[in-house]
Parts: C-alpha cells; structure tokens; sequence
C-alpha cells in the first residue's frame, strides 16, 4: 500500500449537530431517531454479524447477484469510472466489482470513522493499484464529493449504493437522494444500487427478528450509544425491540418499546416515557422492479440493466443520465 494512493477527509459530524437531532426526534409527538445512529463501531460489527444470518438474506443474496453478473455489470458500466460509495461500511460488496470494473478511483463514504479507516486500510493492502480517496461524512446531509486525483478528474462518475439502504428513505426523501445523486454524477455518469423486493411477509419477519437476537442487539445499541456519547441515561433492559412488516406502507419497520413508564436524562432535558410508547428507530421500504424504475425515471434517470437472484427476492439496477 503506497500513502499517495490512500486517502481519507474527515467530516465527521460534530456532536452538537448529532445532540440537535437526537432531541428533536425524541421531543416529537411520535418519537423517533435516525438509523445512522446504528453505525459506530460496535453498531457497525452487529449489522456485519446479523449479515451472516441464516434469516436475513438481504446482503448473501445481493452478493451472490454482484458475484455471478460482475461481468455483464462491468461491461454495462465501462472501466475506468470514479465510483463513489455513500453509507460504505465494510466495503465487502464493491470488492466484487473492483478487479472487473477496474475504476480509476473509488470513493468511500462513511459516518463510522473507526470502521471507514479499517476497511481503507484493507482495501490498500488487496489492490495497491487502486486509488481509494475516504470521507467520513454524513451523506444523508449532503453529496459534496472531495476532488478526484488528476489522473481520474475527466472519467465519468457513479455511485455504488448496495443493501438496499434506499429503502431507509422515505419515498419522497428517496426521490430526493436519487436526485443528489443524479446532479453529482452528471452529465453523463450512473448510478449502481441494490433494492430489495417486496416478498412473503413471513421471510421479511424472519430477516428483522432473527433467532440469535443480533438484530434486537443492533436496536438497543442505539440507547447505549446516547448513553455513551450524549451522557445519556437510558437503561437498555427497560427497552424491548420489535420488527413487523406494515404491509399498507410496504415497509419495515422497527422500534424500541418502552418497558412501562419511565423517565430519562438527556443533555439537561428531560424525556418521559409511557408504558408501551415507541421510538421508531428505522423503515425498511420494499419495491417492486417497476416501481423503483418509475422512481428513477422521475429522478431523471434512464434504465440501462437490472440484475435477480432466482427467486426473485432482490435486485441490482444500474441507471444512467440520459445525453
């Protein structure tokens, strides 16, 4: 690994941003806080963990796409691309693609700094020809690239967006994220992402509610971060996680649920809980292959591929900006 390939931008939120945020959502009529709080480091390692799951088949099936179709993906894409990866964690996935899509640079982007800089280093050391430039960021507040190395600054740019993370957003938000990325990617760049379909309900329970408790784990570990970061004092034990598929919205969502009435200390404020009262901590939308390209479409982007698994349980799409 050579330091003039390698290199990594910190913008790591401040705490005062995080704090605002945490005491809106919990202050709100319907209590809330925002999934990229999953992702320090100890979250980071549990969602790595619930990925090996026999019950979540999100991730092993997005993967098993990536590995068969590679090639086609490859040749639809072209080399030589700068590919930029928002919400990157492990960068597991992208290293499916690298030595078929040979890009000129690959730009990371995570809010878990510890977890961000152990995958850069990762990277450098099984492909000391790839530039990799990181950023520590939350790409939910903004896309704002860091300038590519010069050897790259005329390729065309694309985003790699795996796990079906899109799924997260709210519809509208979702058409707003594929609009930030349209405009970066511009004028004639594309967009890599993985969506999960709507399927049995039964599968989608089983996926959020898995035997080992990882996911329950992953959940409450939201609390232990507030505790730990905002001297918080949640107890964790007086929180239960619940996951159900709300088939109206067509989404999953998951909750932590308070174990009868109970106050907590926040920053000098302070929060009341009745027994039963949630804190919606995620959503999970699923679509069908035609909704999400109409979504696209509206964002401005063309279809150029879509890529299932045999049974139809998840898909890749590649979009780009029509000339």
């Amino acid at each position: 690994m050579t330091a003039r390939r390698i290199r990594f931008t910190d913008r790591e939120p401040a705490q005062a941003d995080i704090l605002d945020e945490v005491l809106s959502g919990l202050f709100s009529p319907k209590k809330r806080l925002p999934p990229k709080l999953f992702y320090d480091k100890r979250g980071s390692e549990l969602f790595e963990a619930i990925c090996e799951t026999p019950e979540y088949y999100p991730t092993r099936t997005e993967i098993g796409i990536l590995r068969d179709s590679a090639q086609e993906i490859a040749e639809t894409i072209g080399k030589d691309c700068i590919l930029i990866e928002p919400g990157s964690g492990n960068s597991q996935k992208v290293q499916l693609l690298l030595e078929t899509l040979h890009p000129a640079a690959y730009m990371p982007m995570d809010i878990s700094k510890d977890h961000l800089k152990l995958s850069v280093q990762a990277l450098g050391a099984a492909y000391p020809w790839l530039r990799v430039h990181a950023m520590c960021m939350d790409y939910t507040a903004g896309l704002e690239p860091f300038e590519p190395p010069p050897a790259s600054a005329e390729s065309k740019k694309v985003v790699f967006f795996p796990g079906s993370t899109i799924g997260n957003f709210e519809p509208g938000e979702a058409l707003a994220f594929l609009r930030r990325v349209a405009r970066l990617v511009e004028p004639d760049g594309g967009l890599l992402i993985g969506v999960d379909l709507k399927k049995d309900p039964a599968v989608l329970h089983r996926a959020y509610n898995d035997a080992q408790g990882l996911t329950r784990e992953f959940n409450l570990n939201v609390l232990h971060r507030l505790n730990t970061e905002l001297d918080a004092d949640f107890d964790p034990g007086r929180f239960y996680h619940y996951a159900f598929y709300n088939a109206r919205e067509s989404r999953i969502e998951m909750h932590l649920i308070s174990r009868g009435a109970q106050e907590i200390h926040l920053a000098g404020e302070v929060l009341t809980f009745a027994d039963g009262e949630s804190v919606h901590t995620e959503n999970s939308y699923k679509y069908t292959v035609e909704e999400f390209q109409r979504l696209a479409r509206t964002a401005g982007f063309g279809v150029r591929g879509c890529w299932l698994d045999d049974c139809n349980l998840f898909s890749i799409h590649y979009f780009d900006l029509p000339s």
